[in-house]
């Protein structure tokens, strides 16, 4: 087994708290139908994720107004309120990021499909993502994961070998697409199992 040397965090999920129903639980008065039927039908995770991929948020909000103008009241509140989506820390995997940064082993990274217009609220609050080498977030690279360019994007600029690199994320597509490349993966579902695995590929941790 190669030795690692770098390990590449997703952030959502593995890192960061993020969901829109916490906003929309509050619109919709905790009515949790309502909120699953507003996020399934009009303020959808797809049209979200074309934000992340680049398209810049007034745009995309407008051809959603216009496409249904009876909802232009709560679309308006998704980026409006777009801080109060973000529930926190994720503690117990902050926990694994730190000690990894304390030990000063292996290079970190992180690579997340986020919009380049929210970043920089996230890039605020946590304190955390200053243990990075670099991130690479999808919206101003204009391509998001699992498209394997943005995964070469950020084996190039940062002169990652893949072999040598793990990659975490809870979306089971988005490692896969990351071993293809060669690169180690972990789909994470609790801090618990990132540390058993990382430990598994000899990772001190």
């Amino acid at each position: 087994m190669s030795a690692i040397d770098t390990i590449i965090f997703d952030l959502g999920g593995v890192l960061i708290d993020w969901n829109p129903k916490y906003v929309y639980r509050d619109v919709f008065d905790g009515d949790e139908e309502k909120v699953d039927w507003f996020l399934n039908n009009i303020c959808t995770s797809e049209w979200n994720v074309a934000h992340d991929a680049g398209r810049p948020l007034k745009e995309g909000t407008e051809l959603l107004v216009n496409q249904y103008p009876e909802y232009e009241t709560w679309i308006r509140l998704y980026y409006d309120r777009w801080p109060e989506m973000l529930g926190g820390a994720i503690s117990d995997s902050v926990a694994i990021l730190r000690k990894l940064k304390q030990l000063n082993m292996h290079g970190l990274y992180a690579l997340t499909n986020w919009s380049a217009e929210t970043f920089p609220v996230a890039k605020q609050r946590f304190e955390f993502l200053r243990y990075f080498d670099g991130i690479v977030v999808s919206g101003a690279e204009k391509t998001i994961k699992p498209s394997q360019k943005i995964y070469n994007i950020t084996l190039d600029r940062y002169n990652i070998i893949p072999e040598k690199a793990v990659f975490i994320d809870d979306n089971l597509n988005n490692v896969k697409a990351a071993e293809e490349l060669g690169i180690k993966g972990i789909h994470f579902k609790s801090a618990m199992q990132l540390q058993n695995d990382l430990r598994t590929m000899n990772v001190a941790i």
